[in-house]
């Protein structure tokens, strides 16, 4: 089978496997990497060291004799409201709600995106006769999925440094298998990856509460919102803590904003939509809910969840910014509750915790040398009322 018709064979594989999109590219330096050491340089990675692994130069440096990168798309663009169209949450009679991003509603796109790229090699090994060396990697490996997707004709590098493909929009997974199958790459000789599209658009770029894009198609992560609810361990910069609003994890502001998504389709997958556990949701969940999690819970919550990355700690570390920033005075919907929490997590001798809990506390109007709350009254680490 010629290499093009091997590569229209894999894409039709990876449609019956249920991605959206398909396409490959060749294992080889791509343009855009030669500028990841000046990237690395600005100190803009903050502590992702893993971005600083030298197989992210090239996809031929993660095997030996790799020829082909498939990468593969999925869309998880749920039927629901996005956090720029929802109304002030500090006004709901439930009490404050927080903004979990659009991405960690549902299943892990880890485990989902996984399971249907090892199907896929399976169709491959079925497909061509000859022995071959496939490994996928879901965000998981030394691979720059969204240059590789470029490269593979999904679509264009976006201001934010998203990948946007002019019908789907930005609300795509993506996933690469690295082969030594010879497969003819999706573009041919004479054809250029889809060209930028963005012309002179900056909502994304106004939109961003922290500046984290600081010029066009370049990310500080450091200032990035999902970078401090996620990556980042420690404590959360004072002055980004007021910017970061509601979110406590992940941001889908820059893509929210981005024209290119108002007519966005939705998917039928049940695997992104909202878990509901005890009633309650992950799309704009109570932050009294959240932050009277006890470790336990959080496990059983967030089991298989994109969401159990920022751990117990760092959720609570992230609810009481965003309770901070809730504007909630005094005799406000579930106000007594949230004090007691944030009481009890500044006394559990955990000094980030401490550190943002009393941040809350301040802001609410509260001295941040409260004591802890009476015992009983609060909810120890594992339990519930």
């Amino acid at each position: 089978m010629s290499g093009a018709k091997s590569t229209a064979r894999t894409m039709e594989m990876a449609r019956a496997a249920g991605f959206d999109l398909c396409g490959v590219a060749r294992a080889e330096e791509f343009p855009e990497l030669a500028h990841l050491e000046e990237w690395l340089g600005r100190g803009y990675a903050g502590e992702m060291r893993y971005l600083r692994d030298p197989r992210r130069r090239s996809p031929s440096l993660t095997m030996r004799g790799a020829r082909s990168v498939i990468v593969c798309a999925l869309n998880y663009n749920t039927a629901l409201p996005k956090s720029t169209e929802l109304s002030d949450p500090r006004s709901d009679a439930s009490g404050p709600r927080g903004w979990i991003s659009r991405y960690g509603w549902g299943d892990d796109y880890h485990d989902v995106l996984g399971e249907k790229l090892e199907e896929l090699i399976l169709h491959l090994r079925g497909e061509f006769p000859e022995p071959f060396e496939a490994r996928a990697y879901v965000d998981t490996g030394p691979i720059v999925e969204r240059v590789a997707a470029k490269y593979a004709g999904l679509g264009w590098l976006a201001k934010n440094t998203c990948l946007i493909h002019e019908e789907l929009g930005s609300w795509l997974f993506l996933g690469v298998i690295v082969t030594t199958l010879d497969l003819a790459a999706s573009l041919g000789p004479a054809e250029s990856p889809a060209p930028d599209m963005c012309g002179n658009c900056s909502l994304c770029i106004d939109a961003c509460p922290t500046g984290a894009i600081v010029e066009p198609y370049v990310l500080d992560a450091r200032r990035c919102i999902s970078y401090l609810t996620i990556e980042l361990r420690g404590a959360i910069p004072a002055e980004l803590r007021e910017p970061m609003g509601r979110h406590v994890f992940g941001c889908d502001i820059c893509q929210d904003v981005c024209p290119w998504n108002r007519r966005a389709p939705e998917t039928p997958l049940p695997d992104f939509q909202p878990r509901q556990f005890r009633e309650k949701s992950l799309f704009s969940p109570e932050l009294e809910w959240l932050v009277s999690l006890g470790e336990e819970e959080f496990r059983e919550l967030f089991r298989g969840s994109p969401v159990k990355r920022t751990k117990w700690r760092g959720l609570m570390r992230n609810a009481c910014v965003a309770i901070g920033n809730s504007g909630i005075r005094p005799g406000g919907p579930r106000f007594a509750e949230i004090r007691e929490r944030l009481s009890y997590l500044a006394s559990l001798g955990d000094d980030i915790l401490a550190e943002h809990a009393r941040w809350a506390l301040e802001r609410l109007g509260f001295s941040a040398s409260l004591p802890q709350a009476p015992p009983g009254r609060v909810v120890p680490p594992g339990g519930r009322r």
